[in-house]
């Protein structure tokens, strides 16, 4: 088998990639007959030439490669008549945008495998930037806590060369008695909870939260079984909110009344209900200021979500009064950090990780005919809408 490793060529550009060279080296020392092309670039985090000294071969041309690994949506013009692809296609809850491409794909015969698809047989997701969007938004929503109230001051994640130079910035920081909520229980908030104990936030039961006043700074983090109640019998069923999440109801409001920042880190589709409504934000007990909205659903779980801003200016504002955008930092806005690609501050190490993840739970796969894994995750077979995704029938062909 031949891969190939795309050259990321999505506007705006990302730098993340698949496998790093050293991880390419690896899988040429431990798979006798696979081979790794490298599609050349400017902008990858990791040189064209650290890839060729570890012995990968550079390649304008992927025609000759069985299966081409990316990771941002792929240009239409560059897509190649009956190859396998592997990338985040961001199509399997029919994304608008995306739409296009998706047509695209069963009109030249391609196989789409997709990343956000690949999950254990119980659902859990295999392979992600989760961890590292964590670490970035929780970072940045302090980051944007601090330009609010002046209080303390916070530099920007890029500009670090590493997690571990990250760390050293926090070193001697002193936070006000801040109160924070963290939804979500998978690898977003994983790398969100990284970032409150590195800075020294204490985490506290949702009872003393909701009911005392701290000292020192604290976050909450609230999972499923936390933010959701059934509305008829006031009960919570994991498999039961996964199957009807419409018959729940959020019990998030009241954590607005309590918290200075959000750190959401939920997974969210248009039947699970929003964590509050657009117009609770005009209410005068709604006291959050910060919002970090790192799985960033426009207009999804955070309602006064209105799309993606860049790396470089990740913040806006929302009146408290008429909803409508405005600057960041102003006194009767509430501001929102929602950026599509936070990992990509930080890109040597999000790609060191995705790409242990991919070698361990992916690669594999791809060596075996009809590995479930890999069937699970593939929406188009040279072509045609595999049963699991019958349901873009409608998204692809109306």
């Amino acid at each position: 088998m031949t891969i190939g490793l795309i050259r990321e060529d999505k506007v705006p550009a990302d730098n993340r990639v698949a496998l790093t060279p050293a991880q390419c080296k690896w899988i040429h020392e431990q798979f006798s007959g696979l081979k790794i092309l490298v599609e050349p670039s400017a902008h990858r985090c990791f040189h064209d030439r650290e890839y060729t000294s570890a012995g990968a071969r550079l390649e304008e041309d992927l025609s000759e490669c069985d299966v081409l690994i990316g990771i941002k949506e792929i240009p239409i013009e560059k897509l190649i008549p009956g190859k396998t692809y592997l990338f985040f296609s961001h199509t399997c809850k029919q994304q608008p945008h995306n739409r296009t491409l998706f047509k695209s794909i069963l009109e030249k015969n391609i196989t789409l495998i997709d990343f956000e698809c690949l999950e254990h047989s119980d659902a859990t997701r295999i392979i992600g930037f989760g961890f590292f969007a964590g670490i970035v938004g929780a970072h940045n929503g302090i980051m944007a806590y601090g330009h609010r109230t002046g209080g303390y001051h916070l530099g920007r994640v890029y500009r670090q060369r590493s997690f571990r130079e990250l760390i050293h910035t926090y070193f001697g920081l002193k936070l006000p008695n801040i109160k924070i909520v963290v939804t979500g229980s998978g690898r977003v908030a994983h790398g969100v909870l990284e970032v409150m104990n590195l800075m020294g936030i204490r985490e506290v039961e949702s009872d003393d939260f909701l009911s005392r006043a701290f000292e020192y700074p604290v976050y909450v983090q609230l999972k499923g079984s936390d933010l959701y109640r059934h509305t008829a019998n006031g009960g919570y069923s994991r498999s039961h909110f996964h199957e009807h999440p419409e018959a729940y109801t959020s019990l998030f409001p009241a954590y607005a009344r309590q918290a200075d920042i959000l750190m959401n880190g939920i997974y969210w589709e248009k039947r699970i209900p929003r964590l509050f409504e657009a117009g609770q934000i005009f209410e005068p007990d709604f006291r959050i200021r910060t919002i970090s909205d790192i799985t960033d659903d426009a207009y999804g779980s955070v309602p006064i979500n209105q799309g993606d801003q860049t790396i470089e200016d990740p913040v806006y504002g929302v009146n408290i009064h008429t909803g409508i955008k405005t600057a960041p930092y102003l006194a009767d806005s509430i501001d929102v950090l929602a950026v599509g690609n936070l990992p990509n501050e930080l890109p040597r190490d999000a790609s060191r990780y995705f790409g242990e993840q991919l070698i361990k739970h992916v690669l594999p796969g791809l060596l075996i005919p009809e590995d479930p894994v890999i069937q699970r995750a593939t929406l188009v077979r040279q072509g045609r809408l595999t049963p699991l995704f019958a349901y873009l029938h409608e998204y692809a062909y109306m």
